[in-house]
């Protein structure tokens, strides 16, 4: 979550991939966070996002040129217009979209078109082996499979066979492997629950079968061995945001907890206010209950099973999961905890295979920070491509979005995570659109190198809180690019309207009909029933919310009914304007105050809401809601996507004049370097083990998975810092203390020399 107003389609506003000499990078925003600051300041970046609908003069910004201005005055949709028994069917007319319920067959897979990569500092050899194995979480075990020289053990991709079986379940009390609404689920802590499923949707748990893809959400959605059509399929999704990434309005327990630590050298003035500096604080506390294994018993009880068939049972039918670098690995001098995510994004692909929904995994941190919220790991500069640190903190990056891409891009996951978001709200402001862009079309052609053309997840890149119009023409011809961009209007500070006002805001400003045509597949991977700053920590702590009567809007047990339909509303508007491709509300759950033993954020949490009334029981309720208030969409779709943004005919192919004018890399500046050639700045060099991602092993299953690597001819090694040389901090070096040290004249010879010695074996860890 970061503050970020909606930024809606204009088709009066020029793409600067449209000329390809004209391509210029996007100049850095007042007040952002940038590497020439002299300290290592702890406000997150200035947001000059405003309210599309603001009266004239209001601050914010004004990339709303054309878009319709409706009026500020609209009565409140009443509670019960458009409630039905959630089991009921909408009419033809407001199911459009809904998917056939029929097995359809699968893509074929294309082949690779192979493009020489420009990485500076890849190069090829035998990845050295590691194998591990851990703990046994609930049915799954996890280990370390045997990668590159192992064989693939074959077995099932996601199983086709329906949802019943032979087989017994110890997880269902009656040996079940698949059941609906009204069946018991057993956890494995042996605490049970009962699924309601109102809406058709039924869960398959085959323990010899732990790949079946037959679950079904809902009746309405498409099991997981069905395609999904983006063109007429209705993502309706929900974020697990606050589970792997803390984030402190979310987890508010977990930092309350240390908001008077004394102050040391790791944490100047003793503020704890993103997860390194928690990480750090834990891991100083040695007290009974104290530690940096605090952190795990949040991953093991924040979300659990339950939530997963709580969100079916909802009707919703993805999750997007966030997961931080440090799921993989950490490097020295970075406190989080490192490895102990990666157990449970597993449990996420095995409870969301289990109750039939897909998810966008997308990777919400990367070394350095991409855009200085707390969310990316650490408050503060940016230093993914900019200062010193810009390209060695890139290398890292693409280093982790190739291993998670040869995991999911494995048969056994292709179903359950469809797409793939590479850096979550990079600060394009600061960074620049040049460099994004040349990093984009990297990572693009590492990942259909592993996959192939039209095989694999879609590829998500986030707009970078610059309106999605500008976005146009982007890389034509590449195959599978999404555009996500997150609309809030809770970060504006124009927040002085009647509750009725909100509805045309989600209708009409949220709408990306617009960007469909343009870019192509365009959907709003984050929103919220937010209407202003309120909340404990919204704003991060130690920030006040700007908005005047946060009392009676945190005081959610006394809402009355109008203002829980007006919310109910302003949520609903905006399902409805962003209803195809779909959209992912900001977030499931919310955690308790350990001071107030409540929900200080209620407008976040999708659960809450749920239970309370603000949230639609049925989300299908939202569909024609804009209509019926006369906000219609401000920009029409005609519902159809050019073949190769669906990996069709000329996916791969990407334009010769965008290739002239971003294949170049490094990129040829960077900014807050003190005019250094970036070829100059300092890098890493490829020659070291690559760290397999562990897979899951199923103690009663009859079929094998994957080794946790898809491509066997991806032998590129793993970027480590150079020996002998001494690079500043990957998290904000001092601006005038860091020279050009052990960039690409030295990088290349260290390369090369790994290049032309034999990669040595590692040894095989087995369990104990």
């Amino acid at each position: 979550m970061s503050a970020h107003l909606p930024v809606p389609d204009d088709p009066a506003v020029r793409s600067p991939f449209a000329d390809s000499a004209s391509a210029s990078v996007n100049g850095g925003r007042s007040g952002a966070p940038s590497l020439e600051n002299t300290t290592d300041g702890l406000d997150a970046p200035a947001t000059p996002y405003g309210n599309p609908f603001s009266p004239p003069g209001t601050p914010g910004r004004d990339s709303y040129i054309g878009a319709a201005t409706p009026s500020a005055s609209r009565p409140l949709l009443p509670d019960d217009s458009l409630r039905r028994e959630s089991g009921v069917p909408l009419t033809a007319g407001a199911a459009t979209g809904a998917a056939a319920f029929n097995e359809k067959a699968d893509p074929v897979a294309g082949a690779p078109a192979k493009r020489k990569r420009l990485f500076l500092w890849l190069g090829l050899g035998a990845a050295a082996l590691v194998v591990v194995v851990l703990a046994v979480i609930l049915p799954v075990y996890f280990t370390v499979i045997k990668k590159h020289n192992s064989s693939s053990s074959g077995g099932s991709s996601g199983s086709k066979s329906g949802a019943g079986g032979s087989a017994s379940n110890p997880e269902s009390p009656t040996g079940a492997v698949t059941g609906g609404d009204g069946t018991t689920i057993t956890m494995s802590d042996g605490t049970s629950f009962t699924y309601t499923n109102q809406f058709g949707g039924f869960w398959v748990d085959d323990p010899t079968d732990p790949f079946n893809n037959s679950a079904r959400a809902q009746s309405f959605t498409p099991a997981l061995n069905e395609p999904w059509d983006y063109s007429t399929d209705q993502i309706r999704g929900v974020n697990l945001g606050g589970w792997l990434v803390l984030e402190p309005f979310i987890v508010p327990a977990l930092f309350e907890k240390y908001q008077n630590v004394t102050p040391s050298p790791a944490l100047p003035g003793g503020l704890v206010v993103d997860e390194w500096s928690l990480s750090v604080a834990m891991l100083n506390d040695t007290s009974e209950g104290g530690g940096i294994e605090q952190i795990e018993k949040h991953y093991a009880t924040f979300i659990t099973e339950q939530d997963f068939a709580q969100i079916a049972g909802a009707g919703l039918n993805w999750i997007r999961l966030p997961m931080p670098y440090w799921a993989i690995e950490t490097w020295p001098g970075e406190p989080f905890l490192e490895n102990a995510a990666w157990k449970y994004v597993l449990l996420a692909f095995q409870w969301a295979r289990k109750y039939g929904l897909r998810i966008y995994l997308e990777l919400h941190t990367v070394p350095g920070s991409q855009n200085g919220y707390n969310h990316s790991g650490r408050l503060g500069p940016i230093n993914f491509l900019n200062g010193f640190m810009g390209i060695a903190n890139a290398q890292r990056t693409m280093d982790y979005v190739r291993y998670i891409a040869e995991f999911i891009s494995q048969k056994e996951y292709q179903d359950v995570v469809p797409m793939f978001g590479i850096i979550n709200e990079p600060l394009l402001g600061i960074i620049g659109r040049d460099q994004l862009t040349r990093f984009y079309l990297q990572a693009h052609d590492m990942i259909r190198d592993i996959t192939g053309i039209g095989n694999g997840a879609y590829i998500v890149i986030h707009d970078g809180f610059q309106s999605t119009g500008s976005w146009k023409d982007f890389l034509p011809g590449s195959d599978r690019i999404i555009l996500d961009t997150h609309p809030y209007v809770a970060f504006g500070g124009d927040f002085n309207h009647p509750l009725s006002y909100w509805p045309q805001v989600g209708c009409v400003a949220y709408n990306t009909n617009q960007s469909q045509t343009d870019f192509g597949i365009t959907l709003s991977g984050e929103f919220s029933g937010a209407i202003n700053d309120c909340g404990k920590w919204v704003r991060n702590i130690g920030s006040t919310p700007s908005a005047t009567d946060c009392d009676q809007w945190d005081d959610w047990q006394n809402w009355t009914q109008d203002m829980k339909t007006g919310i109910k509303n302003f949520i609903m508007s905006q399902m409805d304007g962003m209803h195809l491709p779909g959209y992912f509300f900001w977030t499931w759950k919310v955690g308790n105050s350990s001071v107030t033993g409540k929900v200080e954020a209620p407008f976040w949490s999708y659960q809450l809401g749920l239970e309370n009334g603000w949230v639609p029981i049925d989300p299908r309720e939202a569909l024609g809601l804009c209509t019926s208030l006369n906000f219609p969409a401000n920009v029409p779709w005609n519902g159809t996507y050019q073949p190769w943004q669906t990996g069709g005919s000329g996916a791969g192919t990407i334009a010769a004049t965008a290739l002239a004018s971003f294949s170049q890399y490094p990129p040829p500046e960077i900014s807050n370097v003190s005019g250094e050639n970036p070829d100059q700045l300092p890098m890493f060099t490829a020659t070291s083990a690559v760290p397999t991602l562990p897979t899951p092993t199923f103690s009663a299953a009859t079929v094998t998975g994957g080794d946790g690597w898809a491509d066997a001819q991806d032998t590129s090694l793993a970027a480590v810092q150079i020996a002998g040389c001494v690079y500043p901090n990957a998290w904000g070096p001092q601006p005038g203390s860091t020279a050009a040290v052990c960039g690409g004249a030295t990088a290349a010879p260290a390369q090369a020399r790994a290049e032309a010695t034999p990669a040595p074996v590692a040894a095989t860890t087995t369990a104990a």
